[in-house]
């Protein structure tokens, strides 16, 4: 009923992941190599042909009985919706790194300087309970470390109750997960950039660059023994 619209960026095993969706959902589309999170999913929006659309991650292995045939009513087609994802790093399963189904017309009007952009889409969020992925973002050291700064850096800005158990959740270290030990390193990292910057809009909004992403995490790389 919606297009599905695929994410990726430079994600090693992006074109595995989109091959195994198109070999179940054969119409769907992909955005590739977009700079920013944001400009993204805007280009997305713009690929799409129907008012609501669904966003698949790069790093995101759909389940077999996930089946994209959610049906919006008529009075929720300005409601952002988010389906959860389990974590194969420290076994959370929320909406990090879920399939997304956005209204297009708000998406392509959202403000690009947000920290998240998932909640700024809408004023209307709904949370669903239905797992759809596997998000495998320990692919490699570097996509690893990033993934987790970026969330803890969120989930430190947040600074609630749930947010704070979920950080706790990504600051311990899961010795036994694949590339455990960086997602431990970029969400201790993320953890104190998010909470030495959480009034400072600008730097918060660098979470979002990968280039710059990059940049420091080589810096913090050459500062310890790997």
């Amino acid at each position: 009923m919606y297009d599905i619209i695929f994410i990726s960026y430079n994600e090693p095993d992006a074109d595995d992941n989109f091959a195994s969706l198109k070999e179940r959902f054969p119409l769907a589309k992909r955005v590739h190599g977009v700079e920013g999170i944001h400009q993204a999913h805007i280009a997305a929006a713009r690929k799409s042909f129907t008012k609501m659309f669904w966003v698949v991650d790069a790093d995101a292995v759909i389940l077999n009985d996930f089946n994209f045939d959610y049906e919006v009513s008529d009075w929720d087609l300005d409601v952002v919706h988010v389906w959860r994802s389990l974590n194969p790093v420290n076994n959370l399963s929320y909406g990090y790194g879920g399939v997304k189904l956005l209204p297009k017309s708000l998406t392509l009007k959202m403000d690009t300087s947000t920290i998240d952009m998932t909640t700024n889409i809408s004023t209307k969020f709904k949370a669903m309970d239905t797992i759809s992925n596997i998000t495998a973002f320990n692919t490699d050291p570097f996509s690893t470390w990033r993934s987790a700064f970026r969330e803890s850096c969120k989930l430190a800005v947040i600074n609630n109750e749930e947010s704070l158990l979920r950080l706790d959740a990504w600051c311990t270290l899961n010795e036994n997960a694949e590339y455990g030990f960086y997602a431990y390193l970029g969400a201790l990292s993320g953890r104190q950039y998010g909470e030495k910057n959480a009034s400072n809009k600008e730097a918060l909004a660098k979470i979002n660059d990968f280039n710059w992403l990059e940049v420091r995490w080589l810096a913090e790389k050459s500062q310890i023994s790997l």
